[in-house]
């Protein structure tokens, strides 16, 4: 870095201030601004007043930054993972074990959600309103789950319409983040298969990937901000008195998530050797975008980048596991949140549920979170869950109200496991960076990295040198690992 360039960051006061705390920060402002939005109130038409509509923008553009950058990088990183993986041994290994530990680590989590259920019974004497019962608009379906794994267009595009009150109609695309995970793999697997004549398609590939990457960074230096548009805006929307008759329920969840984080977590980092508390300042900048964000997808990149450069997760192994699991990996919206709302709801309508249909409950929540890939919220899981289950659909809305306070808890968990997975496996099998998982964070809320050696920098002082970061104030990511 130039004299020059280190000036001019030694007289920017932001540079100084860890990246968690900048965070942490848009959290205190965005609720100060969301309660403050709440007594402004509607305008004199029940329009959202100027406050409310700026902290909605705010957050909205943040989030679609985000899931922007995610259809490139789904498709760049998971191509050259298996490019990479082509020299390496035991690459088939690895794949299993992922899925062997995801299942393990949902079978711990829909477990701890079955036993809060029959614990805090939220489903008696809730004093919710009947007439609140319906069927939800989306539903999951073993079938549907089939179908949508085989890409429908190169591009993993789907396209809906909707009408507006004016009778115009609108058109909207998205991606299926596991069409882009099935189109990729056969693309990597073609180019390994290939040979040499593909070498130019893996180069191009990995060069995109870095570019894709270093744009990437930049949206993420906007979280801070995107943070404080996203929280205010959802404490404006659904205030503080939704929780009201779904007090118990609520609580039941976020115990749940509670005790698989700091509870479940810790006790099988701790059984592999690996410290809890590194692992919680690894995984912190992902699990603080997804608790706001409130989605795995456009959470993604970040949870890569904590896996990888927190973590010490080789890159050709976690370019397949991070995004595999972020449409998989759910222990929040696929295990804590349907055991305990299958529960809810056979209470409600006072339905028995015996062994077998814990035991179905276990099952979908072990087996069926994939149903849930590319889908927004629990809403799938949960009525795979209701239906397999054979309780009524219309519990779903029973739970709506509180659906978006829930979701950044089962969010921020979902993140956590999908960075946790991918350490566990790697250090299992020997291939974890375990210097760089035990090296300490930096400003930036990663550890600072040696361009040259791509190893972790000798951090002093209050871990904000400003030579541990490259003039954009972010870790270097021009080595190879």
């Amino acid at each position: 870095m130039s004299s020059q360039s280190a000036t001019a960051r030694s007289r920017n006061p932001f540079v100084r201030i860890p990246f968690s705390v900048q965070v942490l920060g848009g959290l205190i402002l965005g609720l100060a601004l969301g309660v403050v939005a709440l007594q402004l109130g509607t305008t004199g038409d029940g329009e959202p007043n100027w406050l409310a509509t700026t902290l909605q923008t705010v957050g909205s553009i943040f989030v679609t930054l985000l899931r922007t950058i995610v259809p490139p990088l789904i498709v760049l990183a998971v191509i050259s993972s298996i490019a990479n993986l082509r020299n390496v041994a035991g690459a088939a290994r690895l794949a299993w074990k992922t899925l062997l530990w995801f299942a393990v680590t949902a079978l711990v989590a829909v477990a701890i959600g079955i036993g809060l259920g029959l614990l805090f019974r939220p489903g008696l004497n809730s004093g919710v309103d009947a007439s609140t019962a319906a069927e939800p608009s989306t539903q999951g379906s073993w079938i549907a789950f089939i179908e949508s794994i085989v890409p429908t267009n190169f591009l993993g595009l789907t396209a809906s319409t909707s009408a507006a009150d004016d009778g115009s109609l609108s058109t909207s695309l998205s991606f299926n983040a596991l069409q882009l995970i099935v189109i990729a793999v056969v693309l990597g697997i073609a180019a390994v298969k290939v040979g040499k004549s593909a070498e130019p398609f893996i180069n191009f590939t990995a060069s995109a990937l870095d570019v894709v990457l270093k744009a990437l960074w930049w949206v993420i230096r906007l979280a801070p901000i995107g943070t404080v548009g996203l929280l205010g805006n959802a404490v404006y929307s659904y205030g503080w008195t939704t929780i009201g008759a779904l007090g118990k329920f609520s609580l039941a969840i976020y115990v749940g998530l509670a005790l698989v984080v700091f509870v479940v977590y810790p006790v099988i980092a701790r059984l592999n050797g690996l410290s809890p508390v590194k692992y919680f300042t690894g995984v912190w900048p992902a699990v603080q975008l997804g608790f706001v964000s409130r989605s795995s997808m456009g959470t993604l990149p970040v949870t890569q980048r904590v896996a990888e450069q927190n973590l010490g997760v080789p890159r050709h192994y976690s370019a397949f596991a991070v995004p595999f699991g972020a449409t998989t990996k759910m222990d929040g919206c696929a295990a804590i949140y349907p055991a305990i709302s299958a529960i809810f709801v056979a209470q409600f309508f006072g339905i028995g549920l015996d062994v077998t249909d814990y035991l179905l409950i276990v099952f979908v929540s072990v087996i069926g979170s994939a149903a849930t890939a590319g889908t927004t919220g629990a809403t799938v899981m949960l009525t795979l869950t209701l239906s397999t289950v054979g309780l009524p659909l219309e519990g779903v809305g029973l739970l709506l109200a509180v659906d978006p306070i829930l979701d950044m808890g089962r969010t921020a968990t979902n993140v956590a496991g999908q960075a946790f997975v991918p350490a566990i496996v790697a250090k299992r099998e020997g291939i974890l960076d375990v210097a760089r998982y035990h090296a300490p964070r930096g400003a930036s809320g990663f550890v600072p990295l040696d361009e040259e050696l791509a190893r972790p920098v000798e951090v002093k002082g209050d871990d904000t040198a400003p030579e541990a970061e490259d003039e954009a104030g972010e870790p270097a990511t021009t080595a190879k690992r």
